[in-house]
């Protein structure tokens, strides 16, 4: 009865019938699955995150390519061998038929077909999250332009290559001197409810059109008591900050320099708000958010990181 059951445990293959091998229990696929999440993970955040997944998945993915190369814990068959034809057998080297080499050639000739198809399209799709997004230069022309202590609405094109479809709008107010370098208060127009063009509330003078180097500009000098939306009644102060409606924080505004005497607009980036008012305003700065995010508080939590990062 002893035998019967020990001839059950192993049944020994057929004559001429080949055995492959099992694969060795391994932790090196889920770090590999981990090491591509991160990877994923990385191109929505940020690239140093984006470089931690791709060494994890390198890592993980070329051990566990080497361990399927060696081959797993091979099937053994019990079979009843003399003792002494066990001592005489000698012990031959592991062999790879055609089937194996086949298989293996064909795996990695897919894999590196998929990776020229897929490495393209993927870049094309994310990199644009990360490339590009800086705002150009913006001459706005002299700075005589724009007298001190009066708004001037600016329209201009901030992609010249996009053409009209770039063209946005500041509200530009010279603070005069400060601490012996020329201030501004450059506000961005879109509504940080939903991106909506907002407006000065307050009476325009004539629109004057100047050439810079950025291409055809538009001036309009304005003196409001504030700004509003048209769309869902968001109302901002003249710093920027919200006062009433909807909107998440208080208005973007526009980094700036001056370059031979003309105001140059640079990157934009989002304020939480603002204390204070002119040259001697306190700005609580953020990287450049969408319209609706908040930037702080913890509402703010609920919300992505920006890719656009600082």
């Amino acid at each position: 009865m002893a035998e019967e059951q020990e001839g059950h445990a192993e049944i020994a293959p057929e004559e001429g019938e080949e055995q492959h091998p099992l694969p060795a229990a391994t932790i090196l696929p889920a770090g590999f699955a981990v090491g591509v999440a991160i990877l994923l993970v990385g191109t929505v955040f940020s690239w140093p995150v984006f470089g931690i997944g791709v060494g994890i998945a390198v890592v993980f993915g070329f051990l566990w390519a080497r361990e399927l190369v060696r081959g797993g814990r091979p099937v053994r068959a019990v079979e009843a061998v003399p003792a002494e034809a066990e001592e005489e057998e000698a012990e031959e080297p592991a062999r790879y038929g055609r089937d194996k080499f086949l298989e293996l050639t064909t795996l990695g000739l897919g894999a590196l077909i998929g990776g020229v198809v897929t490495v393209p399209v993927v870049g094309f799709a994310i990199a644009p999250s990360f490339i590009g997004q800086g705002d150009e230069d913006i001459d706005l022309g002299p700075m005589s332009n724009f007298p001190e202590g009066t708004f001037v609405v600016a329209t201009f094109l901030s992609q010249k290559g996009e053409g009209q479809v770039s063209r946005r709008t500041a509200f530009v107010r010279n603070n005069g001197i400060a601490n012996g370098v020329p201030s501004f208060t450059i506000l961005s127009n879109r509504c940080t409810h939903l991106g909506c063009p907002i407006q000065p509330n307050g009476p325009t003078q004539e629109a004057q059109q100047i050439q810079t180097s950025a291409g055809n500009v538009t001036l309009i000098p304005s003196q409001p008591a504030g700004f509003g939306c048209p769309c869902h009644a968001g109302a901002y102060d003249t710093e920027g900050n919200r006062t009433a409606g909807p909107p998440v924080r208080a208005l973007d505004r526009y980094q700036y320099k001056i370059v031979n005497g003309s105001l140059v607009l640079s990157d934009r980036y989002s304020v939480g708000k603002v204390v204070g008012e002119g040259a001697s305003a306190k700005i609580e700065s953020y990287t450049r958010y969408d319209s609706g995010q908040h930037v702080d508080g913890p509402d703010e939590w609920m919300y992505p990181i920006s890719p656009r990062g600082v």
